[in-house]
């Protein structure tokens, strides 16, 4: 039976069989994404579907010719046909666009039944409602969100090893002293953050990464994520809470010994005795290695002279210095007028009226542009006089002889040994700046689900902004990669807590990802801020407080660009030991490598390779960002010994490579990522999560990659085609996640409570 379908255009002639692909092809050329791929699954379609007659077959694959795509004025007559038919799209179906096929078809024939072909088509080609509602004139029955997933059930596999912990603790914050307000008086602030502190304190919280005998758990992956959670409720809170119990009490656990212990680790758990972590200087930030503070021997006395010699020596932007009795300070040890290298000291700041001692000058920071709750100072040291016993000295101790002496001689060694015991501090950070993009993300897309801005004319209601694909492509990409940035956390702190070896590798790793997270959270957060408009700069909404409290994370605790260029000297140190060590068979493999890169350079079949199962393949991923990490790694040790052998000496040529090393750093630090996550991803049950997680994972791959495209195509790894291809399949995959979004948030298990932005409920 066929349709005679007259409007003022055209006629018509479609089978009974064949009208329900109309919607389908009209959706395929109006998305104009129509891979080779995607051709091979419409074309089996219609092969096994045993409705249609040959001639509709061949009716339907001359409609699939890239070459020869149908005129327009074919394709107008589908959206009239489509719009004629007067059918509902019903977003909530399980397969909506199958459904409303039938609905269309119906109109003009008889009742049709459920095509498992057209079924095959929409789920393979990942076919969403919010990508085509907007394309037919027709009533949407509109659903905001998909409930196909469960956010608790994505928590659960995200937070799996400290679920329980994490969740007893979300129950803690539910007390109203953590109820988010506005604060502009530091004063005020100052003082609600002690309190809050105090009571996190009084109930284990702080102590949790501290041995048992000092009222902790051993558990400082637990504790990164109790920290993490912190910032959900203010990041002045989680800042001071990572100064009085990560650096101050991490600096007696890790640079102390028994005796430290004892004395002060328990105290400090308790929030009995309140410390500050005295490193950064004037004068020197990140170079902690060159910090001016001495601490000098003085045999007779068996004393420590703390001393800041200079006008831009003090110590600075000290976090909990008002409030601290006791700092444990980073200083220059001389002992017997020799320099031994930086050694933490601990030194008493004020007595029990909390006045300060002789020889010490504090002063406020005063207000800054974030973290007002935070009481940051500024700490001089006049002829301090301190016990030698407060030298921490698990590297390094004074004997009764008054010698100095350290189990490890190198004093480079013991330089990058002590630092490596504070990398959990450095992990915290990112995963601070990570939580400030996660509950930022979240207020944007719950707005975004709610809030309706514009229409088509046609319409009465207007859209939600979550449907605009400009919008999808502004979040929906960060929300992938906070997934991939939280494994990757959380594998750094296990690492990190689990190793027992020299530290000088996950610090590498470490400095790297507090880069290009820190990093991300900024971008995010901004990001966030626009898309929410006008209510996004309102303090109540909470974003403008989330971007002032983390835009520190960038330089604190290592400045981003210095960091990378850290990450960049391991790789090459790793690069030039392992062709030392490895002698002819490292170069060997190093050639290998080469050939097998321009093999892939050369290559058209790979350069313009566009399928999905290819684009989509972790694999792929993992390739493009190796090939990037090793090309610049080659190309950065070809140049600075270029320059070492012309003369220049290697100082300088580290400076003459500075930005090569700082794309080397992040490309390191990129791949590394990405591995990880799909090292976290493969161990997950099989089943619709997993798929999740990889569809996350290839949005955050092709994400990256695109963001390299020019460098990819002046490589040749990309042909022109292939990178518009991955421009495309990002648009798609964001487009395939959108129904899944509010679960994708909600997977971040932020208690609800703490999302109090007006703009989010």
């Amino acid at each position: 039976m066929y349709l005679l379908y007259f409007h003022c255009i055209n006629i018509q002639n479609y089978s009974n069989a064949l009208l329900p692909y109309i919607p389908f092809f009209y959706v395929i050329w109006s998305d104009d994404l129509l891979s080779a791929s995607e051709i091979d699954v419409v074309k089996t379609a219609i092969g096994e579907d045993d409705s249609l007659s040959n001639l509709d077959k061949e009716q339907l694959c001359s409609w699939l010719n890239k070459n020869h795509p149908p005129k327009n004025e074919e394709i107008k007559n589908w959206q009239q046909l489509i719009t004629n038919s007067g059918a509902k799209l019903v977003e909530s179906e399980t397969y909506p666009l199958e459904a409303f096929s039938r609905k269309v078809s119906d109109f003009y024939f008889e009742s049709h039944r459920v095509n498992e072909n057209l079924r095959t088509i929409e789920l393979n080609l990942g076919i969403q409602p919010n990508h085509y509602n907007h394309l037919f004139h027709v009533e949407v029955i509109h659903q905001a969100y998909s409930n196909q997933y469960s956010g608790s059930a994505i928590d659960a596999i995200l937070n799996a090893p400290h679920l329980t912990i994490i969740n007893q603790f979300r129950e803690f914050l539910k007390n109203l002293i953590f109820k988010w307000d506005i604060h502009r008086d530091k004063e005020l602030a100052r003082k609600l953050v002690l309190k809050q502190v105090q009571l996190l304190a009084s109930d284990g919280w702080g102590a949790l990464a501290y041995p048992n005998a000092y009222g902790g758990k051993q558990d400082i992956e637990s504790y990164a994520s109790i920290f993490e959670h912190l910032m959900f409720v203010d990041g002045s809170l989680a800042i001071k809470f990572g100064v009085q119990f990560g650096l101050f009490g991490g600096s007696i656990q890790n640079l102390g010994s028994t005796y430290h212990h004892d004395n002060y680790l328990k105290d400090t758990g308790e929030t009995k005795l309140l410390g500050c972590f005295a490193m950064t200087e004037t004068g020197h930030g990140s170079n902690v290695r060159g910090i001016k503070t001495t601490a000098t021997y003085i045999h007779e006395t068996r004393s420590l002279v703390i001393h800041t010699p200079g006008k831009s020596d003090n110590k600075e932007y000290i976090g909990n210095a008002l409030d601290s009795k006791m700092a444990s300070v980073f200083t220059q040890l001389i002992v017997k007028g020799k320099n031994k290298g930086v050694h933490a000291v601990l030194v008493p700041l004020r007595n029990e009226k909390h006045e300060t001692f002789k020889g010490i000058t504090i002063e406020d920071n005063g207000y800054k542009l974030g973290l007002n709750g935070v009481d940051n100072g500024k700490i001089w040291f006049n002829q301090v006089k301190v016990p030698v016993e407060n030298l921490l000295d698990k590297y390094g101790q004074i004997d009764r002889n008054g010698n100095y002496q350290s189990e490890i001689e190198n004093p480079n060694k013991r330089f990058f040994t002590m630092l490596g015991t504070l990398v959990g501090g450095r992990i915290c950070v990112a995963k601070g700046a990570l939580a400030g993009a996660k509950i930022a993300l979240t207020i944007s897309i719950k707005h975004a689900l709610k809030r309706r801005q514009f229409n088509d004319s046609i319409k009465v209601q207007e859209d939600l902004l979550m449907d605009y694909p400009t919008h999808q492509l502004r979040l929906i990409p960060k929300v992938a990669s906070s997934y991939v940035y939280h494994a990757v956390l959380q594998r750094a702190m296990h690492d990190y807590a689990n190793s027992t070896e020299d530290k000088r590798k996950i610090e590498t790793q470490v400095a790297g990802l507090k880069s290009i997270i820190t990093w991300f959270a900024t971008d995010t957060i901004q990001e966030c801020r626009e898309a929410c408009g006008g209510k996004g700069y309102l303090l109540e909404n909470r974003i403008a407080d989330l971007k002032n409290d983390t835009d520190i994370f960038t330089t604190f605790e290592g400045d981003n660009t210095v960091l990378l260029q850290l990450a960049a000297k391991g790789v090459l140190s790793d690069f030039k030991s392992e062709l030392n060590s490895g002698g002819f068979v490292s170069v060997l493999k190093l050639i290998g490598g080469r050939f097998a890169d321009k093999l892939a350079t050369i290559n058209p079949a790979y350069s313009n390779k566009v399928d999905k199962a290819h684009l989509y393949n972790p694999k792929f991923h993992l390739h493009a960002l190796d090939f990037r990490f090793r090309r610049l790694t080659d190309s950065a040790a070809m140049r600075i010994r270029n320059y070492i052998k012309k003369g220049i000496p290697s100082y300088q040529a580290f400076l003459k490579t500075q930005t090569h090393l700082l794309e080397l750093g992040r490309g390191y630090s990129e791949v590394l990522a990405m591995k990880w996550y799909y090292e976290f991803v493969s161990s997950q049950e099989e089943g619709p999560y997993k798929s999740l997680l990889y569809k996350i994972g290839a949005l955050h791959g092709l994400s990256i990659i695109r963001k390299d495209a020019t460098w990819y195509l002046e490589q040749g790894y990309l042909g022109s085609t292939k990178s518009k291809a991955i421009r495309q399949r990002v648009e798609r995959l964001s487009t395939e996640l959108r129904p899944h979004i509010n679960s994708l948030v909600n997977g971040y298990g932020i208690p609800e409570h703490l999302v109090s932005a007006p703009i989010s409920n």
